[in-house]
């Protein structure tokens, strides 16, 4: 049960309890006396203050029973419920309870960002990845452990839930955001979240973890983008690492550098951007943001690497950059 329902569940049983009470003398006595001398009674009688009878109960049987059964009684309930909202602070429920809800506020404020699904073995590296770069993301996770591993540095937007249900996507901001990774340990699982999340959003980039390679045309009819296999990554990795080490030693070191987050990354030209209609060497890539374009692409074309300094920016020209990550960010908030 969640503290939100135990709440109002106590503080409805607190108010029950004072009602029937104020009730209960007022038809004892037949409306003679004011409802609000009941309401009295029933306070001080409940709490045990000892301030004396405002209701003449004494001398009436029916009022002195009443009154032991609501003192019996209802101190009981009130206790009950006052000793279990107490614990509830001390446990740190409702510090947590008025976290999240600050958390779904941010998570709300949010607007290309990335949303996560699963903190795993895939999950936990990815979401490092994407901080690195500077991306907003949030994280769907059942298990508060895993969340809690994967936000070490108490930074970390989550939504505590299973992925797969609607409720959850929609909280984690979906109808709003750019990208979501499918990325549970059951491939049926991220076959429904890709298919969900392709109906909660049509221009969402999805891509979806995958094992099984009969699973990729399917995923891919659901609406993923992009389907990645873990195992076939991993293949290719140490094929690399054995035919061309050095080439694998630049790239770790590029990703591990003490020069900064270096991350090869893309640029979109938008029509209102810095840039636009500016040839390569007036765009201030490399002495503004000290940026390496290391090559361009517009939409039905092929790749141009290594750009001449000549090469005009037209809207919708992607460029693809290597450079700090922060630089990147600028880069990208000004083209």
């Amino acid at each position: 049960m969640s503290l939100k329902i135990r709440l109002v569940r106590h503080l409805l049983s607190i108010l029950l309890v004072v009602m029937a009470g104020s009730l209960g003398y007022y038809l004892l006595f037949m409306g003679r006396i004011d409802f609000l001398e009941c309401l009295y009674m029933t306070v001080i009688a409940i709490t045990s203050v000892g301030f004396g009878e405002i209701v003449p109960v004494t001398g009436n049987t029916a009022a002195e029973i009443f009154t032991m059964l609501l003192i019996t009684f209802g101190m009981g309930i009130i206790l009950y419920a006052i000793s279990s909202l107490t614990a509830s602070l001390i446990e740190g429920e409702l510090s947590g309870y008025l976290r999240e809800k600050k958390m779904n506020k941010l998570i709300a404020k949010l607007h290309g960002h990335y949303i996560i699904c699963g903190g795993g073995e895939t999950g936990m590296p990815l979401i490092d990845e994407m901080t690195r770069n500077h991306e907003a993301v949030v994280l769907i996770e059942r298990e508060q452990e895993t969340i809690d591993r994967c936000n070490a540095d108490g930074k970390l937007l989550f939504i505590r839930g299973d992925a797969t249900e609607d409720q959850n996507l929609v909280a984690a901001g979906i109808a709003n955001a750019s990208g979501l990774f499918a990325c549970l340990p059951s491939e049926k699982d991220n076959l429904y979240i890709t298919m969900t999340a392709r109906m909660l959003n049509t221009h969402l980039r999805i891509v979806s973890r995958m094992i099984n390679p009969a699973l990729e045309p399917k995923l891919r009819k659901a609406g993923a983008n992009s389907v990645v296999s873990p195992n076939t990554i991993g293949a290719l990795r140490m094929a690399s690492v054995m035919i061309r080490p050095e080439v694998v030693n630049f790239l770790d070191n590029m990703l591990r550098s003490q020069q900064g987050n270096l991350r090869v990354h893309q640029l979109t030209i938008s029509e209102a951007g810095l840039a636009t209609n500016r040839v390569l060497m007036d765009s201030g890539l490399k002495t503004r943001f000290n940026l390496l374009v290391l090559g361009a692409h517009l939409p039905g074309e092929e790749i141009l690497f290594n750009p001449p300094p000549s090469h005009v920016l037209t809207p919708g020209m992607v460029l693809i950059v290597m450079g700090d990550t922060t630089d990147i960010a600028r880069a990208r908030k000004a083209f």
